[in-house]
């Protein structure tokens, strides 16, 4: 299935090539808003908290009001987690939070687990050249994505795992990556980083995974009513 992404910076639309080159940018957040209607669910990101330069929290609970969210960026205490999920957030995402002294933060998990439920939870692993990126992905850690998903999986409902590689280049996620993600969970996954296709958008879907969808999305190149369509049929 196809869950589109609203990646937020400074109250507005963006769209980032590998998170770090701004390359789409749109004012208009009430005509995507509407576009995105009908989706079971969409990816709310606050670049701007995740890196640490502000945030965007009243748009962000204005969109959690009007769409079914999972919200993430910057999201570092249990306490912010909790207000978003009253706000009306779907799931929260939890990803530099997960990581402490270069090792998968488990005390941390675990209380999250306990005080939100596991399926409030997505845990976000995002990975560049093999490894883990933390902290707007301006921090390469030592660790790989099958340790942190491996060590991490019992304290969360679902994972997100970000191809940083191909981020925005609109050329294709990598499957193998996909696959060797895939292979080492139960619980459930959805990937991003360069989806281009609705025809990959199904090929991903073919392996029980969700495509998290952009750049493709704002330029057009995947149709929207035909990507509604086939989500529609998939609940």
């Amino acid at each position: 299935m196809l869950i589109p992404s609203i990646d937020l910076m400074g109250g507005k639309i963006v769209q980032l090539v590998q998170g770090e080159r701004k390359q789409l940018e749109f004012s208009n957040c009430s005509e995507w808003i509407d576009r995105f209607r009908g989706f079971p669910l969409v990816q709310l990101i606050d670049l701007d908290a995740a890196m640490g330069k502000g945030n965007n929290s009243a748009v962000v609970a204005q969109i959690v009001q009007e769409l079914p969210c999972q919200v993430g960026g910057g999201i570092r205490s249990i306490e912010r987690a909790a207000e978003l999920l009253k706000q009306g957030a779907r799931r929260v995402i939890f990803g530099s939070a997960l990581i402490r002294d270069a090792q998968p933060n488990i005390e941390f998990a675990r209380a999250a687990t306990e005080k939100l439920g596991l399926d409030s939870l997505t845990f976000a692993i995002d990975s560049k050249a093999g490894r883990v990126a933390i902290h707007g992905w301006r921090e390469q850690t030592i660790l790989t994505t099958v340790e942190v998903v491996q060590a991490l999986q019992p304290f969360c409902g679902a994972f997100l795992y970000t191809h940083i590689d191909t981020e925005g280049m609109l050329q294709g996620i990598s499957m193998q990556a996909v696959h060797s993600v895939k292979v080492t969970t139960s619980r459930k996954l959805m990937v991003a980083g360069g989806v281009s296709t609705l025809d990959e958008v199904n090929q991903i879907d073919a392996v029980g995974v969700d495509a998290i969808v952009g750049m493709a999305i704002y330029t057009g190149q995947i149709d929207l009513e035909a990507a509604l369509e086939t989500a529609r049929k998939k609940t």
